[in-house]
């Protein structure tokens, strides 16, 4: 994977830029493919599915290739950002779709950014001190709201709308003290432990799920056999390509970058959302989310010219 590819400088500048593109444009295309598969399959038994075989697979492969997996200090620290990070975040995003329109969850969500920078307290000395990295932080805000505007309505808040806010704050902020967590404590300092690292914290999000779903009975009540393959076709793409690529991708870019510079995924995640469902769905494109495209982009490369 990405840690293979370097170079006697360090890490290739080819790896970092497919790492991006994973969880720009592939964590951004998981969005429609959640949808897809939410037709057939409840909501946890889809996350334990999803992260339980994710999990196994990398876990497994990482074995195969003669990394020590089964360290317990690796172990302990993932279970917490595993949970912070992959159940937590899940979880709290469909519980504020009961309360609020997907427009709006999508707006909110995008704050993760904020928050990120917020709370890195290491790095507060040089992100507050650089302007480029303030303002594409606070304009990538501006221009994931563009994106949605002209799709909010004064229906879209809806009864105990104020639950549905505070969930998705909650899960913003979890995200984002999971990703510092993952960033500074989990998985090692190395970069090649971030894989094992991430495959564990895939396995203990998806055993929470598992807990979840059989509490509920979304396991129980679910027939497996009758789900088409059309639902499956959208599992596997979101175990190979959003977990076990994107998610891993992540945790490595974490260990390499600024959490600030690795949380615009944010940003571009919406835009790529909204281009899948309009490309799909055969949507207009309207000026307005055009400069939500254009603002998002200024952002990031505002984002990416601090000083490393």
């Amino acid at each position: 994977m990405m840690e293979k590819i370097r170079d006697a400088a360090g890490t290739n500048r080819m790896a970092v830029i497919i790492a991006y593109f994973l969880i720009y444009v592939v964590w951004g295309s998981t969005y429609y493919f959640i949808g897809v598969a939410l037709r057939e399959l409840p909501p946890f038994l889809l996350g334990a599915l999803r992260f339980t075989a994710a999990g196994l697979i990398l876990l497994a492969w990482r074995y195969w290739q003669g990394e020590p997996v089964f360290r317990r200090s690796l172990i302990r620290k993932s279970v917490i950002s595993g949970i912070v990070l992959l159940f937590i975040d899940m979880a709290v995003v469909m519980l504020a779709q009961r309360y609020l329109s997907s427009s709006l969850v999508a707006i909110i969500a995008s704050s993760t950014a904020i928050w990120i920078m917020a709370f890195d307290a290491p790095m507060w000395k040089k992100n507050f001190r650089n302007p480029s990295v303030v303002i594409g932080v606070v304009i990538g805000f501006l221009g994931v709201t563009a994106l949605y505007v002209e799709q909010l309505r004064p229906g879209d808040m809806g009864v105990h709308s104020e639950y549905g806010v505070l969930i998705l704050i909650f899960g913003c902020i979890s995200w984002s003290l999971g990703t510092l967590y993952a960033k500074y404590r989990s998985s090692g300092e190395e970069e090649v432990n971030a894989f094992a690292g991430s495959a564990w914290q895939m396995i203990f999000a998806g055993a929470v799920f598992w807990l979840v779903a059989l509490i509920s009975g979304e396991a129980s009540n679910t027939d497996l056999t009758a789900v088409p393959s059309y639902a499956w076709l959208s599992l596997a793409y979101l175990i190979v390509f959003g977990s076990i690529l994107a998610y891993s991708a992540y945790i490595w870019l974490l260990k390499i970058r600024s959490a600030t510079e690795v949380g615009t995924h944010a940003y571009v995640n919406p835009f790529i959302a909204v281009f899948i469902g309009m490309y799909f769905g055969k949507e207009n494109v309207t000026y307005i989310q055009m400069a939500g495209l254009v603002i998002i982009l200024l952002s990031v490369l505002l984002i990416s010219r601090r000083k490393r």
